[in-house]
């Protein structure tokens, strides 16, 4: 069983990597094509769309980099409170807030999944370069499910990250 759990630990850890390259080549397409508009603005020649670009890649470098913070328990914590609790309260109280963290990212994953379906079948798409966007809510729902994953092994392995920042 504990084979089981390290090369499921890995795997997760894995897939982290790449969402987090993601997201950061998605940060810097974000700039390059902000600057490249910018300059091209400035010569009478903007970039058509670069607002649809922006946009569409934020979402995606956030929806990416929201697993390697959760990896790496980077989100905040209210540390003052819980460090007041007797050590059983103490594993009750993260037990209980890793289930329900599990739950909403479980039904993140689910109604992503459900509003891409529906941005499917509507058509919708940006504004300027009609992209169809149904395919974000994928990403976002991929995500949200890989974080399920991560706060899973976290339980697995209690107070110890996935990944070292």
């Amino acid at each position: 069983m504990k084979q089981f759990f390290a090369g499921f630990t890995s795997a997760v850890r894995a897939v982290v990597y790449v969402l987090t390259v993601v997201s950061g080549l998605g940060i810097l397409f974000m700039m390059g094509v902000t600057c490249a508009d910018i300059l091209l603005r400035i010569a009478g020649h903007p970039i058509v769309g670069a607002y649809d670009i922006v946009k569409i890649t934020g979402a995606i470098s956030m929806g990416c980099a929201l697993p390697y913070t959760t990896a790496v328990k980077g989100h905040v914590a209210i540390e003052f409170l819980f460090q007041k609790m007797s050590r059983p309260w103490r594993i009750l109280v993260d037990t209980i807030a890793r289930l329900l963290s599990m739950s909403l990212f479980g039904l993140l994953t689910w109604r992503c999944i459900e509003y891409g379906k529906a941005l499917r079948l509507s058509g919708e798409a940006t504004a300027t370069l009609e992209i169809p966007t149904f395919w974000i809510l994928y990403v976002m729902a991929f995500s949200c499910g890989v974080v399920v994953l991560i706060i899973f092994d976290h339980m697995i392995h209690p107070g110890k990250e996935m990944i070292k920042p």
